[in-house]
């Protein structure tokens, strides 16, 4: 009786105390948004004294490849999903981009709550857990890979480094992960030897078997069989991940003419792009606030701007990404992905 009589009252209590958690993390999240706000405020206040007009035509062409880098990234995904036999609406992987976009973004830990956001909807996509994870892990491997080649390849553009060499590694190591990944999606019984060995003294600490725990990790590796990363699919998908930091470097060449005849070559507009998105992960800043604003003026400087056209474009790029692409990313988390009901998923045949 008594258990009975507990298990009633928690049931209301669990509803009366859900809508206090979620005005508990409204109310945080707007918070933050403040107190960004407020950390940010001298410096916008600052560069946004010198920002002109800027030119209708190309501001609209800047936002128009914003938006098409976002898509860029979704296509990318989409296609790794697609190589596991997994056909997802573009519609949908959209709206999943833009959100997690703008959780990793606006929230401290973002990436994680991105990453978490990214793993459920893929889930609800049909998604095995295995599937879903070797997506979100190959997508970040081929963004950090193309930025690292755009890098390589505008600061031998320029002069610099790297050499040959070093270009030539990299390719290399690139290709090597390519391979690595397509042999252990088609041959993970080949992980369960280092597995056994990982897992036998953790089971030990915890006084477990040794085995404990083996047929559920077998089971994982069995599902990732169903992810075909052919030749066609990694090539496409890495072409989007090269696309979607060119269309983005792009932005920013498109807003930098909005609101200057100035010159800069291509190629030192893109390498203060790369030095400005490489010191983005190195804060803990949500949006790399100040430390991506910074490195790409100093490298828009060193490339013949004057400060203020360097703030003025910086800014305004920065508006179009913080603003604009944020702010429609939240707008699809709170009227689109937070449904409940589970996506009926398409497969297809990998060959």
């Amino acid at each position: 009786m008594t258990s009975t009589l507990d298990s009633s009252l928690s049931r209301p209590e669990r509803r009366r105390g859900h809508p206090w958690l979620r005005r508990c993390l409204i109310a945080a999240v707007l918070g933050l948004i403040t107190v960004e706000l407020a950390l940010g405020r001298p410096a916008l206040t600052s560069a946004l004294t010198q920002l002109r007009a800027p030119h209708l035509g190309w501001l609209l062409a800047a936002l128009a490849a914003a938006l098409a880098a976002m898509g860029a990234y979704a296509r990318m995904q989409r296609r790794l999903l697609l190589s596991a036999g997994l056909y997802v609406p573009l519609h949908r992987e959209l709206a999943l981009t833009y959100a997690a976009h703008s959780l990793n973004e606006t929230l401290p830990g973002g990436p994680l709550f991105s990453t978490q956001l990214n793993y459920q909807q893929m889930r609800r996509f049909g998604a095995t857990p295995a599937v879903a994870s070797w997506c979100i892990a190959l997508s970040g491997i081929l963004s950090t890979s193309a930025l690292a080649v755009i890098t390589a390849l505008g600061a031998l553009a320029d002069h610099g480094t790297p050499s040959w060499l070093t270009l030539v590694g990299l390719t290399t190591a690139v290709l090597l992960t390519t391979v690595g990944i397509r042999w252990i999606t088609r041959h993970p019984e080949t992980l369960l030897p280092l597995v056994r060995t990982s897992l036998a003294p953790i089971n030990r600490l915890r006084r477990k078997s040794t085995d404990h725990g083996l047929e559920r990790i077998q089971a994982f590796l069995d599902q990732l069989k169903a992810a075909r990363l052919t030749p066609g699919h990694a090539a496409a998908a890495a072409t989007y991940a090269l696309l979607n930091w060119l269309l983005d470097a792009g932005c920013l060449w498109l807003c930098l003419h909005s609101v200057t005849d100035q010159a800069i070559t291509s190629t030192q507009l893109l390498l203060a792009f790369c030095a400005g998105m490489a010191a983005g992960t190195l804060t803990i800043v949500p949006g790399g606030l100040g430390i991506i604003h910074n490195a790409l003026i100093l490298g828009l400087i060193s490339g013949g701007l004057d400060t203020p056209t360097a703030i003025a474009a910086v800014v305004l790029y920065r508006l179009i990404n913080l603003g604009f692409v944020i702010g429609a990313g939240w707008i699809t988390w709170g009227l689109v992905l937070r449904q409940t009901r589970r996506e009926q998923p398409q497969r297809i045949s990998t060959g």
